[in-house]
């Protein structure tokens, strides 16, 4: 008895040799993750082999979990935060001030003038000023200088009190500023600046570092001198936004820190910018009044 003989088996299926992205592509490697062709384009250095980009993709963490560990990673994101900010400030309004010392509709709305604070309410000013510079080269040396703080107090500091100090000074300067000059259309980040220069010099005199050796003390003396001979700049925003930080210096920075001096820090900051604002709207009142009389004899 006799079979017929069975028919050939077929022959397997040929093994892919193109990339699993680009078909056009001939490959010999694999993804040693996941098994698949891919060529060199495809395909990302592992600790072990090489793996895919879809992989890579799909072994990443959330985003929100990308942006966290960005945020705890960046040692200075305070201070470049607030330097964006002030820029974006300027940027917003450049086509109206230029790049000069022109008065724009952003100066004139948001820059420290006492009549509008008594008058108007306009309390915002206090801290809006801090923002609004007059020309490219005030903003440039303020964030430059800005820039520099960040990078020699921040990470030391930490976040929360280097952004405390930062405006509490503000405040401290803007209080000066009217005190001074209260009828003056005044702004920048100078006050906020020397604050934070004053508190660095506090926290290195209270370890020991000569005034003359501390980072910003030579600056601070300088940048002062230069406010009593040069036109333009506010002697009262660098006077007040030194003493307003150069008080949160003392209380926050102090190199003995147990849980009670951290919360008497806070509330000496607290109280200075309590202080800076009842002083800021005291100056701008009596200003205003005396601008008043002297205009209307009233």
């Amino acid at each position: 008895m006799s079979f017929p003989t069975p028919p050939p088996l077929p022959d397997a299926a040929p093994e892919p040799t193109t990339c699993f992205y680009h078909r056009d592509r001939e490959t010999g490697r694999k993804c040693t993750r996941c098994g698949r062709p891919a060529c060199p384009d495809c395909l990302h250095q592992a600790s072990v082999g090489s793996h895919c980009w879809e992989c890579i993709k799909a072994a990443a963490p959330p985003r929100r979990e990308q942006i966290r560990r960005a945020v705890r990673g960046n040692d200075h994101l305070v201070s470049s935060g607030l330097i964006a900010l002030n820029t974006i400030v300027f940027l917003i309004g450049a086509p109206d001030s230029g790049i000069g010392s022109r008065i724009g509709e952003i100066q004139a709305r948001y820059a420290l003038f006492a009549p509008a604070i008594d008058l108007e309410h306009e309390w915002y000013r206090l801290l809006t000023s801090g923002f609004v510079h007059f020309g490219l080269f005030h903003i440039a040396m303020n964030m430059f200088i800005l820039y520099q703080l960040g990078l020699f107090m921040e990470r030391d500091i930490g976040r929360v009190r280097f952004m405390v100090i930062y405006f509490v000074s503000l405040l401290g300067g803007s209080a000066g500023a009217l005190v001074l000059d209260p009828l003056a259309l005044t702004a920048g980040a100078s006050g906020a600046v020397f604050g934070l220069a004053a508190a660095a010099v506090v926290a290195q005199r209270q370890r020991g570092t000569a005034f003359t050796a501390t980072a910003f003390g030579p600056f601070i003396i300088l940048n002062i001198v230069l406010s009593f001979g040069l036109n333009g700049i506010s002697l009262g925003g660098h006077l007040g936004g030194a003493i307003a930080g150069a008080l949160c210096g003392a209380a926050m920075l102090s190199p003995y820190q147990d849980a009670a001096r951290v919360r008497l820090g806070y509330a000496v900051s607290a109280a200075v910018a309590a202080a800076a604002v009842g002083l800021a709207l005291i100056a701008a009142h009596s200003g205003t009044q005396d601008a008043c009389a002297r205009l209307f004899t009233c």
